[in-house]
């Protein structure tokens, strides 16, 4: 019984650990992406970093769980899954980063969590409460307040905004409907096979843009492709979700600002983004919803 609740502790700790770890990795993400989809076209980077990623993971999947296999009932399913998750989800994040700014990003970005929300009570999986509808008001109110800071960055810099608002939206989605995977399919096969397949379906996508000299690309923006590909991607939505599963979803919020902070923050220091007093404002209230729709 000892036993049991000593390797349970340890369980966890490890969980909250990768978590932590996967927190910075999505965080500083957002700089890596802004900094590679300058040399290289957005849906083109966005293609390969996913299918890599995919097969990085397909590989671990079949080191360390040979008998997870998806039935001819479950493929199609979560192929759909990958759809909405990566393929138009990445495709449009990605196009947004190269727009606006990492901090920008890593703000909009965090409205998440209320869309899945919002999803959910729609389908009948949430019930929304007076908190929640409080809460998705107050973080509207605060994107609001964050695109206003950015108006005199350019419409590059508002359409980029409203790009990521829509990427939010489809993640929300997504995460919301992997829930129901989750309950027969282990983590690591949920964060495999809609990363693969979702890769694979941005390829055609990406060959209206293929403007790219390999060669002239410098050795910073390969390590940042790298980066985003193995540490965010390959590591980071396997830890994520393994960390769900193993801590909850409410302990979970907790990280999701981190990797909000992180971003923000990487993004002023690293690539010298400006951050007026707007979106100061507009963070603060933003997350403030966040909390109160994550707990409504």
């Amino acid at each position: 019984m000892v036993a049991s609740k000593t390797e349970g502790r340890r369980a966890v700790l490890f969980a909250e650990l990768s978590l932590l770890l996967t927190a910075f990795f999505f965080g500083t993400n957002f700089v890596a992406v802004k900094y590679a989809v300058g040399p290289v076209p957005p849906l083109l980077f966005a293609a390969v970093r996913f299918t890599v990623a995919g097969l990085l993971l397909w590989l671990v999947l079949r080191l360390f769980e040979p008998q997870s296999r998806l039935s001819r009932a479950e493929m199609l399913p979560m192929f759909g899954l990958g759809i909405v998750g990566i393929t138009v989800t990445q495709s449009v994040f990605t196009v947004g980063v190269s727009l606006t700014t990492a901090a920008n990003t890593a703000l909009v970005y965090s409205t998440s969590p209320i869309w899945g929300l919002l999803l959910g009570s729609l389908i009948g999986l949430e019930r929304p409460r007076l908190r929640g509808v409080v809460g998705v008001a107050l973080a509207l109110t605060g994107v609001g307040f964050i695109v206003y800071g950015g108006l005199g960055l350019g419409e590059a810099n508002l359409v980029g905004d409203f790009l990521i608002l829509g990427a939010a939206v489809c993640w929300g989605s997504y995460t919301m409907l992997s829930l129901s995977f989750l309950e027969r399919v282990s983590p690591l096969a949920v964060a495999t096979y809609p990363m693969l397949l979702g890769g694979l379906a941005i390829f055609p996508f990406a060959l209206f843009d293929l403007r790219v000299d390999t060669g002239s690309l410098s050795g910073a923006v390969w390590f940042a492709v790298l980066y985003s590909t193995v540490c965010s991607s390959a590591f980071g939505f396997a830890a994520w979700q393994k960390g769900v599963s193993r801590v909850g979803a409410n302990r979970v919020l907790v990280y999701q600002y981190l990797v909000t902070l992180t971003g923000v923050s990487a993004g002023v220091v690293i690539l010298g983004e400006s951050f007026g007093y707007e979106k100061v404002l507009g963070a603060v209230i933003l997350l403030v919803g966040v909390y109160l729709a994550r707990r409504g």
